[in-house]
């Protein structure tokens, strides 16, 4: 694919995956368009070591955890109970292979073999950053500006983060405002 504008920003990987539709304030832009963007998000957010074979129902088995996860950590009020069902499955789902060890040059190491399903064990890691995320103490925030809506983790001390990115909405706001001010001396 290479095409997709993958964003980084919500300092969780659950977010990340929430953040694969975009303005969501207006119209909504799905960047999960199929297995194939699936795959490349996977890979380029370290769930697995490259391309991994993903179908269809994966892709709308990861649009269903995303909406799920959005739902229970915006802070709206009380999240529904099949958002929080779904959460939870998708935490339990991922089929891990227990640990071994294994003797290499006289020496135990403990080695813990790829997982079976590669998909269900990154939705399973997502689900569950969501639920340490839920029961923590960093609070889930929408970006400020207007034509974003990316969701971020605000852990700042006085919890008053107002962009998912100084780089990108962060500075265009200031911009923005110096601009404004400069006009308004001028005028």
């Amino acid at each position: 694919m290479g095409g997709m504008e993958w964003v980084f920003d919500g300092g969780r990987p659950c977010l990340d995956l929430v953040n694969t539709l975009r303005s969501r304030h207006s119209t909504g832009v799905e960047l999960l368009t199929g297995p194939d963007a699936l795959a490349e998000w996977l890979s380029l957010a370290g769930f697995t070591a490259g391309p991994v074979p993903v179908t269809a129902g994966n892709v709308l088995a990861a649009k269903a955890l995303r909406e799920a996860i959005d739902r229970v950590l915006l802070p709206s009020g009380v999240p529904a109970e099949m958002d929080v069902e779904l959460v939870n499955n998708a935490a339990a789902s991922a089929p891990s292979p227990p640990p071994r060890l294994v003797l290499a040059d006289g020496v135990l190491r403990r080695e813990v073999p790829a997982p079976k399903d590669p998909v269900a064990a990154a939705f399973a890691a997502l689900a569950a950053d969501a639920i340490d995320l839920a029961a923590g103490d960093a609070s889930v925030r929408e970006c400020a500006a207007d034509d974003c809506g990316l969701r971020f983790c605000d852990a700042s001390p006085r919890r008053n983060r107002q962009w998912c990115s100084m780089s990108r909405c962060g500075n265009r706001a200031k911009a923005r405002a110096h601009y404004a001010r400069v006009s308004a001396r001028e005028a």
